[in-house]
């Protein structure tokens, strides 16, 4: 389930030559040491502040590290990967043992492209930027950075409330499965993982966070900022910050409670910072400028992502016609798994419930939809129950799911960088993928800032 984390085969040669770029800045290794007084004033306040309630017993105590999982032993030499050139192997990263096993299980031997740009610098501390889409392993990218820090700059004495890296993503289903990755790829090294969003239990999660010693806490920001507000958790012993797709931050409206966040962090010069982003416009630059310090920007471009693995048609239809030529792509190519994207919830709902009157096995995913029902829906079609999603450009951003062989876009989006999203949902881990789009009159006008957005000319079919 944790493959789509190392994204697809690098199809051109990795650019190792990051790994030469400027040393680490010195200040920004050195903030457990420098903030050493500051941890044992911060130390007494909390004792002081929280009271016994607070406590709860294991706040006051020494870390204890939650035991590592023992099934079998493990020998590292039997991960054995041959050097090949242009490739990146996890093995040139010095990664820790316990984060190698993760990634042994996993079946994993080289870096993707992003990985192997990044890599090298986010794990001597430098703040990096990635731009780049989902599928191209930037997940991994992050947890490999944070694990890497965590574990080789151990600090004996915590505390309850003060997780050490801190993840924020703007939808819940993303979080929870960043959360899901990162307790995969963690499963060896005794690291706890905290995620905690809107719509769930809310007393659980907060249990876990004044019970708990968390080392890396997965948000969303509205649900941080609660319980940053009910002082549950604490931020100033954030060693790595994460954020990622802060552009849909940007257009979802977090951005305030995001600077509330970060603010909430050592300085920039304290802490190491790595962001995420399809696009850099002019807002997240000033996000970068004002959040990050001296970054590495990695660059993976579009077209890569939607054209290497993914067959495009786009066909011009009517309106009124859709629907009958979704029936007959359904029936012609019986997709394996099916993800149908619409930009209106009412006309997601209205599509899922034709689809199920004719004979087709659906399910809904968008805003409307609560949390539990979605967390179900999920597992229903990555469990393979159902085998056609049909869902909003929000709500999809979350989906992660192998083996999906089509993604089909009832209509065009507004907006190019969710094309991308949505298609990205098809061609993971090295597989091919289809999509097919319906362009009709009204579509139309959203494909000239579309072929802009790619840099190539998309050819209009006439359906059979």
């Amino acid at each position: 389930m944790l493959k789509k984390l190392f994204g697809g085969a690098d199809k051109k040669p990795a650019a190792q030559k990051q790994a030469g770029k400027k040393n680490q800045n010195p200040q920004a290794k050195s903030h457990k040491k420098s903030n050493q007084p500051a941890r044992d004033t911060h130390k007494a306040e909390h004792l002081a502040h929280k009271g016994a309630a607070k406590k709860k017993g294991a706040g006051n105590k020494s870390r204890q590290r939650k035991p590592r999982i023992e099934d079998t032993p493990w020998n590292p030499a039997d991960f054995k990967v041959e050097p090949m050139e242009g490739k990146v192997r996890f093995h040139d990263l010095d990664l820790p043992e316990s984060v190698m096993r993760g990634v042994h299980e996993l079946g994993f031997q080289y870096c993707s492209p992003i990985q192997a740009q990044s890599l090298p610098a986010a794990l001597r501390g430098r703040d990096t930027i990635g731009q780049a889409q989902t599928g191209t392993g930037k997940t991994a990218a992050f947890l490999l950075t944070i694990l890497n820090q965590l574990l080789t700059d151990k600090i004996e004495e915590r505390y309850a409330s003060e997780p050490r890296a801190l993840i924020v993503a703007p939808t819940r289903e993303l979080a929870m499965q960043i959360g899901k990755d990162a307790e995969g790829l963690a499963k060896y090294t005794g690291l706890n993982v905290c995620t905690v969003v809107g719509g769930m239990n809310y007393e659980e999660q907060r249990a876990q966070l004044r019970n708990e010693v968390v080392d890396i806490l997965v948000a969303t920001p509205g649900r941080l900022i609660d319980f940053m507000r009910s002082q549950d958790v604490f931020l100033d012993q954030i060693e790595v910050l994460v954020l990622d797709e802060a552009d849909r931050m940007l257009d979802m409206g977090f951005i305030p409670d995001v600077r509330r966040i970060v603010r909430a962090t050592p300085p920039k010069d304290e802490r190491q910072t790595l962001l995420y982003s399809a696009t850099f416009n002019y807002d997240v630059r000033i996000l970068i400028d004002q959040w990050m310090f001296d970054p590495l920007t990695v660059v993976i471009e579009p077209e890569q992502v939607t054209t290497d693995r993914v067959t495009q048609t786009l066909y011009l239809v009517a309106e009124s016609d859709k629907y009958d030529l979704l029936a007959k792509i359904l029936e012609r190519d019986k997709p394996e798994r099916c993800i149908i994207f619409a930009n209106r919830r009412d006309l997601t709902r209205n599509l899922c419930d034709k689809l199920n009157k004719n004979g087709h096995v659906s399910v809904l995913l968008s805003g409307e939809v609560n949390q539990q029902k979605r967390i179900r829906t999920l597992e229903r079609f990555r469990d393979g129950h159902v085998n056609i999603m049909v869902a909003t450009d929000v709500a999809g951003r979350g989906i992660h799911v192998d083996n999906v062989s089509h993604v089909i876009n009832f209509t065009l989006p507004e907006d190019p960088e969710d094309y991308v999203h949505r298609i990205g949902r098809t061609g993971r881990a090295g597989a091919k993928g289809t999509s097919i789009s319906f362009v009709s009159e009204d579509d139309a006008f959203n494909l000239p800032p579309l072929e802009k957005y790619l840099g190539t000319k998309l050819e209009l079919t006439q359906p059979d």
